[in-house]
């Protein structure tokens, strides 16, 4: 497969992840956390699929095209592993998209490793998490994933209902 494959697969399947997302946590009320911005791509996708929704962003450097970012109120800039701790949302969020993998395997690992324990305190039960890396969340189920999305290219969890 080449390289162009790949990206288009794993585009394709972020797509149909976040689409299901967005259609599991359509009547959980919450917020949406996006972590990381990059170039704005899934927050864009976000805001159209869950319209009206409040939508946080956690980026470093933020860089995205001005139609792609979100308002100021609404960006928290630094590291999400310094920030998250400390953020106050509104509500719990209902969605957490995750795509934070670095192109270091072991690294994008113990990413997910430290941000796993961070998710429930912000969290709604029956809440989402969207990503591409696989996280231990004690008690959150992974949900399938849609026609078409090879298991390991995204993943999907779901917190309970209860607790």
């Amino acid at each position: 497969m080449t390289r162009l494959d790949s990206a288009i697969r794993r585009l394709a399947a972020q797509r149909a992840c976040l689409d299901r997302a967005a259609a599991l946590v359509r009547d959980l009320p919450g917020p949406v956390l996006e972590l990381g911005l990059g170039n704005g791509r899934t927050y864009d996708h976000l805001r159209a699929r869950l319209p009206g929704r409040d939508i946080f962003v956690f980026e470093r450097r933020p860089a995205a095209h001005p139609d792609c970012t979100p308002p100021e109120d609404r960006l928290i800039v630094g590291d999400f592993l310094d920030t998250l701790p400390h953020v106050r949302l509104p509500a719990p969020a209902a969605l957490v998209h995750a795509d934070i993998g670095t192109g270091d395997k072991a690294a994008s690992l113990a990413l997910a490793a430290a941000l796993a324990p961070l998710l429930p305190r912000l969290t709604a039960p029956g809440a989402v998490l969207a990503g591409d890396q696989p996280m231990a969340l004690p008690g959150w189920r992974e949900e399938p994933l849609p026609e078409g999305v090879a298991p390991g290219r995204y993943r999907l969890y779901r917190r309970p209902m209860e607790g």
